[in-house]
């Protein structure tokens, strides 16, 4: 069964064809340029493009970075204003004339890795997933279940939201090193650690293949904190699915 997948993400908007039964990609994946500054119509523009690009016309699963009620933003406070209350539902489909399901860019991801990914996260009463990029997106999985729209990389840490201090974009703007910005990780993964005691940590996100980079400046076991399985495509896959 082929399903369109569709990340949104701070600085790109990401797609595939996806088999969400296999969860394996059926196409290339393909890329349109997209900053926290683009209006919603810039996403629009860019979702047909890459819907004509892959010359598909049935179901899509987007993944949006932001708070949601139901299919409605809540609140995105690292994309443009102008996101805030719109039914992406509505937009997305309006636009594209496709059927379209909409989640949470991280609880995308979550599903993916919990369907597909590392089995030891249906084993484990809490997971915390964590996918690190622009900002911190979270998934909390309990007894095999998404609690979804957690949005846990804004609770406030050192005066500021947590992904303000900790994200993997935070390593590149302020050009920290692996040691530095992995103890600031730490202390994030602490907090969350105190307030949730998950099992186990799943971190997502481009910079989650380099784990081995920075693993031994974190204060857990090694087994207590791994890679998505699925890296930075668990987003695509995870949209496509939801499709079902």
């Amino acid at each position: 069964m082929i399903r369109l997948g569709i990340d949104i993400g701070g600085s790109a908007i990401k797609a595939a064809l996806v088999d969400i039964k296999a969860g394996t990609f059926a196409s290339e994946k393909v890329r349109f340029r997209f900053t926290n500054e683009s209006e919603p119509e810039r996403a629009l523009e860019g979702i047909k493009k890459m819907i004509k690009r892959l010359d598909f016309d049935g179901p899509i699963g987007v993944g949006f970075p932001g708070r949601l009620r139901g299919t409605s933003v809540e609140n995105a406070p690292n994309l443009h204003p102008e996101w805030r209350g719109k039914d992406l539902k509505t937009f997305f489909s309006a636009g594209t004339g496709c059927k379209v399901s909409i989640l949470n860019d991280a609880d995308a991801a979550a599903l993916a890795e919990l369907r597909i990914g590392n089995p030891i996260i249906k084993q484990t009463h809490r997971t915390l997933f964590l996918t690190l990029g622009t900002g911190i997106g979270s998934a909390l999985i309990l007894d095999g279940k998404i609690w979804k729209d957690t949005e846990l990389g804004h609770l406030l840490f050192h005066g500021q939201s947590a992904e303000h201090y900790g994200s993997a974009a935070v390593k590149r703007i302020e050009k920290l090193s692996w040691k530095q910005w992995a103890l600031r990780l730490n202390e994030v993964l602490e907090r969350y650690d105190f307030l949730f005691s998950p099992d186990l940590f799943v971190l997502g996100g481009a910079i989650s293949s380099n784990l081995a980079k920075f693993q031994k400046y974190l204060s857990f076991p090694e087994e207590k904190v791994i890679r998505a399985t699925l890296g930075n495509d668990a987003g695509i896959i995870g949209a496509a699915m939801a499709t079902e």
